[in-house]
Order: C-alpha cells, then structure tokens, then sequence
C-alpha cells in the first residue's frame, strides 16, 4: 500500500468513540467516516469529533471507495458477518474481540484473507496494555528465564448488559485471557480441556442452554513443553472485575494485582524468602508510539463524567492499550504486513474459547483446536 493516508471508517460509536481521535491525531491514518444506526447518537458523535462523513447503513460504508479500512466496535453477534462482508468488499479490517461466535466464522474469515490479501487483526486490548507490555519487555530481555508456567483470568458481573450478553457461555469471551498467555511468547494453542464449575440462575441459562457459572480451561501449547490455565466468569460469582495475566520463569515470576488500583509483584528466584516479592511499578509505554496519539495510553477520549462507554470504564482504561492497537493496525497497512494478531492467530486466541465451552459441556474431554488456526 502506498503512503497515503489511511482512510478508516469507524462501525459502532459506544466503546468505538474512544478511537476517533487517536485516528484523527495518527499520523498516517485520515478518521474518514462515522457509522451509527440511531441518528441523533451519530450527530452528535460526529459534531463533537468533526467527523463529516456519517452513515447509518454498514451498507453504504462497504460502498463508498475512499474507505480503505474498518474498524469494528459492534456486538458480538455482529463481528463475523460484518468483517467478512468487509473483506468481500475489499476493505481491510479491524475488529473488537471476539473475531467470531463460531469455528465456521474464523475459517472464512482466515481463508478471504488469504484469497485476497488482505489484513484483519483482532483489537485484543490486554496483549497492548502497559502490563502486558511491562512483561513482554522482560521476557524479550531474558530477565524471566525459561518460561514454565502461564495463566489469566477474566471476571466480570455481566448482570444488567444488553440484549445477547445474558447467560454467554464464560469461554465465548475468553480472548483477554487467551490472548497474552500465547502472545508473551508467540504460541498456538493446539487443544485445550475445560471444566465448568457452579451454576448460574434458570433465567440465565435458558439464553444458551449453559448452566455454568465458571469455566477454567487448560490449553497445550502446539510445540512446546508450556500449558496455560485460564479461568472466566460473567455471572454470580462475587469479585471486583478484574483481567489477570501470571507468568511464571526460573528466573522471575510476574502477578498481576489482585485489587485494582495495586501494583504487581515481581518475585525473583534465589533470594531470601522475604526478599523474594517486590511490588513494582509498571511504567507507561507512550514513547513507542508518535506523538500525537501519546496523551492517549492515560486518559480516555471522553467526557470521563458523563460519557465514558462500561467496558471502557470496568476495564481500567484497558491499560492504554487503544493507542498502540491503532498504531499496529495502521502502520501494518502501510508496511503492507501482517498485523498482530493476524487472522490465524485471532482465528487460534477466538477459538480457544469455543472449543473450551465445547469440552467443559462434555465434562473436561480434550478437544483440538481446528487446523486452519494453526
């Protein structure tokens, strides 16, 4: 691609607002057009942004040729069909996490990419947030040692949410666990074995015939001597919402803290027992990015008082990871390379998921992750 600006189109204006302006600022990226069903809502998005161009059809974004990408921030039932009706209209696509609801959805999504060229990337918030990065960075170094152990957790009260989130089975949202347990060191999960624990209430489980409470998965690394464990839960189970990434090395080990506003512990191997633990401080990561979008890794892009989207909000600022998932997606297009994650390896971190529900509905039974992903 040349080095034009990116036109991007945003899909969804709740949680996508807050990428309007880290596109208006990037360098490289032109924030071309608004999509909102509800007229009032894309007024006055668009008013408060200067966004001219504005739809209210995903119809008529696919038809207008400026657009080059799209970015998906829609519910999660909507994220396949509207990112493979993207990609058939040639545009290059990103999109909020899950990539789909079903192993057939990912396959067809991996293989347009593949027929057409063109770029997907799942917008997997933790594997940018400023603690992921923090243990990147010391795995990279080698400060960790050999990695021996990874695990991740995801807990939220979903009570109160919209339409199609009532009853979600835990796992079909699984990729802010799954994601930085095989991003840390580039893996792919190759099966996993699932366990749902507790139930939830009959009101809940009739929505998607799941009746657990929480499910905790165990993933086998294709290649390699690793194993991660990850556990989700969305309904009556007590607890702050938290998402947690723990990696264990011979070297050091990294745990995320178990109260939000905490700092993690570092343990370091071979020191006195009581000098072991040390709570550090992880460090913002605005310098990797151009200037103009650095402000946004510490504040949202909204009213914080009035207008600030629930996810935004219970997700800590998902670590200031927003700025760095734009900056990936846009100078992907522009180097004409794969962004991470790319479709197989959304279709693989996606996948984990489903295939997790499916073994914790069959009582723990192994199943493998479908080969397309790997």
């Amino acid at each position: 691609m040349s080095q034009k600006k990116i036109n991007v189109a945003i899909i969804g204006l709740g949680f996508g607002s807050e990428f309007i302006p880290i596109y208006q600022n990037h360098p490289q990226a032109n924030m071309h057009a608004i999509c909102q069903r509800n007229q009032k809502n894309l007024n006055a998005i668009g008013d408060l942004f200067g966004v001219e161009k504005r739809y209210r059809r995903y119809e008529d974004v696919l038809k207008d040729p400026e657009v080059d990408a799209i970015h998906i921030n829609t519910p999660i039932p909507d994220h396949a069909a509207q990112s493979i009706a993207a990609l058939k209209a040639g545009k290059h696509v990103a999109c909020t996490v899950p990539m789909a609801t079903s192993v057939e959805d990912c396959k067809t999504i991996v293989n347009l990419c593949k027929k057409t060229g063109l770029k997907y990337m799942m917008m997997e918030t933790v594997v940018y947030a400023r603690e992921f990065l923090y243990v990147k960075e010391l795995y990279e170094k080698g400060k960790l040692g050999k990695i021996q152990f990874l695990q991740a957790s995801h807990q939220q009260d979903m009570d109160g949410w919209p339409n199609y989130w009532p009853g979600l089975p835990p796992m079909h949202y699984a990729t802010h666990c799954v994601g930085p347990c095989l991003a840390l060191t580039n893996a792919t999960a190759e099966y996993v074995s699932c366990f749902g624990s507790g139930t939830i209430r009959k009101d809940l489980i009739k929505h998607y015939q799941s009746p657990f409470a929480v499910e905790t998965t165990h993933i086998k690394f294709k290649d390699s001597d690793l194993t991660a464990r990850i556990y989700r839960s969305l309904f009556d189970t007590a607890r702050q919402y938290r998402e947690s990434f723990d990696v264990y090395g011979d070297k050091q080990a990294f745990e995320w803290p178990l109260i939000e506003g905490e700092d993690p512990v570092l343990h370091t191997a071979k020191k006195p027992e009581h000098k072991i633990p040390k709570r550090v401080k992880v460090k913002d990561y605005a310098s990797r990015l151009p200037k103009g979008i650095r402000p946004f890794t510490t504040k949202g892009v909204y009213d914080l008082a009035k207008n600030t989207h629930l996810s935004f909000t219970q997700g800590a600022g998902h670590g200031g990871s927003h700025p760095h998932l734009a900056h990936e997606f846009i100078t992907a297009l522009v180097e004409d390379r794969d962004p991470y994650p790319n479709a197989r390896e959304s279709a693989n971190w996606t996948c984990v998921g489903i295939c997790s529900h499916e073994s914790a509905l069959k009582g723990g039974k192994i199943v493998k992750l479908p080969a397309f992903t790997q």
